[in-house]
């Protein structure tokens, strides 16, 4: 039992013999278990070759998929813009997710609301939900933009959310002049990285579409950045830091960095920081715009090609040694700004990280997956630390990615041997690192039970789980880590090199057994 003087949590709490037993009673007499040689057997099975290719002939079934849906990414994109409400149409239970989701992974409170549609709404239409959704989001919270996206609800039913937003200033519950931008995303189709994306083209089309006879390319002399999906905020200022260093204006064009992070001073901030309806709308004044994330802001790149004009650079995500390189050198070519001795000095440092390191990295093999662009990068980074990558998988990947991917791994010895499964989920990632097993695996929290699975099997079969992606739910503090940049890159090396030197310690701290050198240096 718990003593007030001696709280105990969960683990060790659940072990006394007393949870234990009642555990037992529990199973004994509500749950019509199999006998545990049976689930041994079938446990053993699915760890098998034959098993792995009965899994990888699935076609109409996901089995823990590696991807979230569209709304969440439109609810990050929206709290990265000054004093605005992410208002999603549809159904109250997936705005909870979306929150909880975030929560769980920032440790902070976000705001979002919902219009609550439940049955009658999934047959007659959710208008009258907006109509009164919109007043009260206004009356309560007063932001200063509202930014609506939508659910499964709402999109099955064919909800049109332009004459929703329109009927509700019509009938004078929210001023007409009142910013209501919006997206449609539909869970079914895309992911979190497309629900970013088409409220992102929704927010900056709302503000600049119809007022571009004035916006001439170049005359305020920033560059803009979009970062697409990203929730590491230390990469937000890591972006910040460079672009001031080399002494160039810019916009981040959706930044939630100060809401996502807020201290505990006793105030509370429902909004904090973002990017300014006045930033926005200058936005296509800037000299070009730098997509961090090209592979996920197809829409984004589209709308700045045809409608604000910029020659949008062709680059890779900034992660990793060259692909920093060439993002620097890029934005000094546009800007006319050199590159300062800082960021040189950073990059040697990163060099000098590399040469220290490479002989406990050189070699290793490491399956990983994530999303388009994450991996993409991840993947570049690894090779040049001499990693091969053994499994890249992809669930939202396309046949770009694949393309991409194939062409990078052909450019280097390291990648000859590499497996791409785009539209692939964790279910056949575990079947993968179970059968051809790797030294470590890299993703969000989700891995831990893969890692769990592969030590069942037995301990020569672990595969640890390094923690770099979305969500990290069961680590504090990840989220302000940086994986962009020279920084980014340094970060992530230290991470990968420990890894690797936990593990040997592990396997080599037998007394007299296995602790055959002098391992206190490594």
């Amino acid at each position: 039992m718990q003593q007030a003087d001696d709280i105990k949590p969960c683990y060790p709490l659940f072990r006394q013999d007393e949870y234990k037993e009642s555990l037992t009673n529990k199973q004994n007499s509500f749950e019509e278990r199999h006998e545990a040689d049976k689930v041994q057997d079938t446990f053993k099975w699915t760890t098998t070759m034959e098993y792995r290719e009965l899994n990888f002939k699935r076609e109409a079934l996901t089995v823990n998929p590696a991807k979230a849906c569209q709304p969440l990414g439109a609810v990050l994109c929206a709290l990265g813009f000054e004093k605005t409400m992410p208002y999603v149409h549809g159904s109250q239970g997936c705005v909870a997710y979306f929150r909880t989701y975030f929560n769980r992974h920032f440790r902070e409170p976000v705001s979002c609301v919902s219009d609550s549609m439940t049955e009658d709404a999934a047959v007659f239409g959710g208008q009258k939900n907006m109509i009164d959704g919109l007043e009260n989001c206004r009356a309560i919270y007063k932001p200063d933009v509202i930014a609506v996206s939508t659910t499964c609800m709402a999109e099955v039913i064919g909800d049109d959310l332009n004459a929703f937003i329109r009927n509700t200033k019509k009938a004078g519950n929210i001023p007409d002049d009142y910013p209501v931008p919006f997206a449609h995303t539909p869970s079914f189709v895309g992911s979190h990285v497309t629900g970013w994306d088409n409220m992102f083209e929704g927010i900056i089309g709302y503000f600049t579409r119809n007022s571009m006879d004035d916006k001439v390319v170049g005359k305020n002399g920033k560059i803009n950045i979009v970062p697409g999906f990203e929730t590491y905020l230390g990469n937000y200022r890591v972006i910040h830091r460079m672009l001031d260093e080399m002494g160039v204006a810019h916009t981040m064009l959706s930044d939630p960095t100060e809401v996502l992070d807020t201290p505990a001073d006793g105030q509370f901030r429902m909004y904090a920081g973002g990017t300014t309806q006045d930033e926005i709308k200058d936005a296509p004044n800037a000299v070009t715009t730098f997509l961090m994330q090209p592979m996920q802001l197809e829409k984004t790149k589209k709308f700045l090609d045809t409608t604000w004009k910029h020659e949008v650079p062709k680059l890779n995500i900034p992660m990793g040694l060259e692909w920093t390189d060439e993002w620097l050198m890029k934005v000094s070519e546009v800007t006319g700004k050199a590159i300062p001795p800082s960021l040189l000095k950073e990059r040697g440092r990163f060099v000098d990280m590399m040469t220290d390191s490479h002989t406990w990295l050189h070699g290793k093999k490491i399956s990983l997956y994530g999303d388009p662009d994450f991996t993409l990068g991840m993947t570049k980074f690894l090779m040049e630390l001499g990693i091969e990558p053994l499994h890249v998988l992809c669930n939202n990947g396309s046949k770009k990615w694949t393309k991409a991917m194939q062409k990078m791994l052909d450019e280097s010895p390291y990648g000859k041997n590499t497996q791409l499964f785009a539209g692939a989920d964790l279910w056949h990632f575990r079947s993968l690192v179970l059968t051809e097993k790797p030294d470590f695996m890299i993703g969000n929290s989700y891995g831990k039970f893969i890692q769990r699975d592969t030590l069942a099997k037995g301990k020569e079969f672990e595969v640890p789980l390094i923690r770099i992606g979305f969500p990290i739910f069961d680590r504090h503090h990840l989220h302000r880590s940086t994986t962009l940049g020279y920084e980014g890159a340094m970060q992530m090396l230290t991470t990968l090199t420990n890894a690797v030197l936990e593990r040997l310690d592990e396997e080599t701290r037998g007394m007299g057994t296995t602790d055959y050198n002098h391992d206190l240096v490594r």
